[in-house]
């Protein structure tokens, strides 16, 4: 994973007794995902950021629901926030794992993200929480809720 390299779990380890303790495989393939997003954005590489959605995905920001059916809508949807970040001067952005939950083939991860400018200062901080789902061997993410 970006930064500190593995998920955390939170909470007390309740519910349903699922948590990662004992989930090495989904562990490192989430883990996977989210690097393989993080790039997607450093490289300003819409069609890598894409191929991390199960679709249709929802993506809530801005208090609104967006529900994107295909590649094409997603990928109309990334290309304009990439031109937001560009013209913003983000160079990069990383991300801390706030809290993750797996339970069978669903997972729940909170995220706090930092986008920088090449100078390092932070650009935009904000949390996305992410709900995963499991699609053969892979994660992908199916929901984006943005704070």
């Amino acid at each position: 994973m970006a930064d500190n390299g593995d998920f955390q779990q939170t909470g007390n380890g309740g519910g349903n007794g699922a948590d990662l303790n004992g989930n090495d495989e989904a562990e490192e393939t989430i883990a996977q995902l989210f690097d393989d997003y993080q790039a997607g954005f450093n490289d300003y590489d819409m069609e890598r950021i894409c191929d991390c959605f199960a679709l249709p995905a929802i993506i809530w920001q801005h208090e609104k629901g967006h529900v994107f059916n295909d590649d094409e809508e997603l990928i109309e949807n990334i290309e304009a926030l990439l031109k937001a970040l560009e013209k913003e001067g983000v160079s990069h952005s990383e991300f801390q794992v706030v809290s993750s939950h797996v339970s069978g083939t669903t997972a729940l991860v909170t995220l706090d993200w930092s986008q920088e400018s090449t100078d390092g200062e932070a650009v935009f901080e904000f949390t996305c929480h992410y709900q995963l789902i499991q699609d053969g061997e892979d994660w992908m993410i199916a929901g984006i809720v943005n704070e």
